[in-house]
């Protein structure tokens, strides 16, 4: 892991190469979530359904969405939204209904299998959240200042995709 201490943040390269530190580490944070995930369910023997799935369940959570409000509520980052709704409503996990407004949308909401998953979830990131406290520099200050940087990125690439700037 580079240490980023070692940039001067007025030196153009040295600020890119910070940048890039950053955007590949947020990568790699995304994916060992999904490893921990994965490797909860292992252990407790959920094994039909993927982490990707399961943290959409979690996202979902009591609301009845339609799939579009998915992706634009940030409840589901991938691509194949479809695929992995007809898989859930498939196995049980969510329940789908056209709308009666508008017959081409769907809205979907968890059944109550969905919703075990959603619970295991819960505990699973309340501990996370708990043992977080005991780690140097993870708590609850560091981390609410880590959010909010992560909250300034994502406003600014979601401005660069609108070409505000």
């Amino acid at each position: 892991m580079n240490d980023l201490t070692r940039f001067d943040v007025t030196d153009p390269p040295m600020a890119l190469g910070l940048y890039l530190d950053s955007m590949a580490l947020v990568e790699r944070l995304h994916r060992l979530l999904l490893d921990v995930i994965k490797d909860e369910f292992e252990r407790l023997g959920v094994l039909e359904i993927n982490p990707v799935q399961a943290l959409l369940l979690f996202n979902v959570g009591e609301k009845e969405v339609t799939a579009g409000e998915l992706k634009s509520r940030g409840y589901y980052q991938g691509s194949n939204v479809s695929y992995n709704l007809k898989k859930l409503v498939d196995l049980g996990y969510m329940h789908h209904q056209r709308c009666e407004i508008d017959r081409r949308s769907v809205r979907v909401k968890l059944t109550a299998k969905g919703r075990d998953i959603q619970s295991i979830m819960k505990t699973l990131f309340h501990q996370h959240g708990e043992k977080m406290q005991a780690v140097q520099g993870l708590d609850s200050a560091s981390v609410m200042e880590t959010t909010k940087t992560l909250a300034r990125l994502e406003r600014f690439w979601t401005e660069q995709i609108r070409y505000i700037y």
